[in-house]
């Protein structure tokens, strides 16, 4: 672990120097030299999930997949959102939109007595391990999304926002970060506030962040995998994670005979909450993705980036 940090923090400062340093400077962004050193850990980080991708999980779609690929226009976006979000691009804008608010609020919160709770600092000794610490906000960051995704299924405005995720009938390793932009918003605010609230480092959170990340976009991949009786129990796999997009059983639930809001394995990344709180499936099955509407009443949720933004904005309101 100290041998990977220390090669992280030697690529970090390299890029920062080389190409970063000077970028700013040049935009006369000198005074926020210390966020664009943190954005160059994020975009770096971003770099060796996308290099991971292609050079591990993209190998094990073509080895296995589930489908035949039919439809690479609707990749090809899809791999737009994952520029977008994993090479920092995302951050950037919520950077100089949201992050002075969140500075404001959390100074004042300090200013009138009420300070970050260490989570790691519970158990002297035990928790005060890095790797140790890692796992336990880790395990709360898991919960907290578990929740979050059930929300996006059973609130009837956070779903029409959260339904374009859903729509991609032609999933693949890319398909993560398919999301309406408030949607991501909404979840990235509600992060940034418990990440504050249990205080988590800012080098552990990237972290936490890529290593979610990473894992979400092997659970999305067009590959027939899963790990055995024990392992589904373990971690959340392509096959756990395809049935929470499969037509008419990821999204929906059947109450007093009717399809309802809702839905099997939110999961993020442990199946203990879905085990625990009895939304998790545990079939053998391979099936189609998508929205039965899709299918049933041929609902447009758009091809293109722009498209499915601006359908989501209609959905939201009821004017689509």
């Amino acid at each position: 672990m100290d041998g990977l940090e220390s090669l992280f923090s030697t690529l970090q400062q390299w890029l920062f120097e080389a190409a970063v340093l000077p970028a700013m400077f040049a935009l006369g962004l000198g005074n926020l030299l210390e966020d664009g050193y943190e954005a160059t850990a994020w975009f770096l980080v971003g770099l060796i999930q996308i290099a991971v991708l292609l050079a591990v999980v993209g190998p094990l779609q073509r080895w296995r997949p589930v489908e035949p690929v039919t439809d690479r226009a609707t990749i090809r976006t899809d791999i737009l959102y994952t520029v977008i979000h994993r090479l920092g691009l995302f951050r950037i804008t919520l950077f100089f939109t949201l992050e002075p608010w969140f500075d404001e609020l959390f100074g004042m919160a300090r200013t009138a007595g009420f300070g970050t709770f260490h989570l790691d600092q519970l158990w002297p000794g035990v928790t005060d391990n890095a790797l140790f610490s890692l796992l336990i906000y880790l395990v709360v960051f898991d919960f907290v999304a578990y929740w979050m995704h059930r929300g996006q299924h059973q609130i009837g405005w956070w779903w029409r926002l959260h339904s374009l995720h859903h729509a991609q009938r032609q999933m693949t390793m890319w398909s993560d970060n398919r999301n309406h932009l408030l949607d991501d918003v909404l979840v990235d605010v509600i992060v940034v506030l418990v990440a504050q609230l249990i205080g988590v480092a800012p080098g552990q959170f990237i972290a936490i962040v890529a290593l979610t990340q990473l894992s979400e976009s092997f659970q999305h991949a067009n590959v027939r995998l899963w790990f055995g009786h024990i392992g589904e129990r373990l971690w959340v796999s392509p096959r756990f994670h395809r049935v929470h997009h499969s037509i008419g059983i990821g999204h929906e639930s059947l109450k007093n005979e009717q399809t309802v809001l809702g839905g099997h394995n939110f999961g993020v990344l442990l199946p203990w909450w879905d085990m625990l709180f009895g939304t998790v499936n545990f079939q053998q099955r391979y099936d189609p993705t998508g929205i039965r509407d899709q299918v049933e009443q041929g609902r447009n949720y758009g091809r293109g980036f722009w498209s499915q933004q601006w359908l989501g904005l209609k959905r939201l309101v009821g004017k689509a």
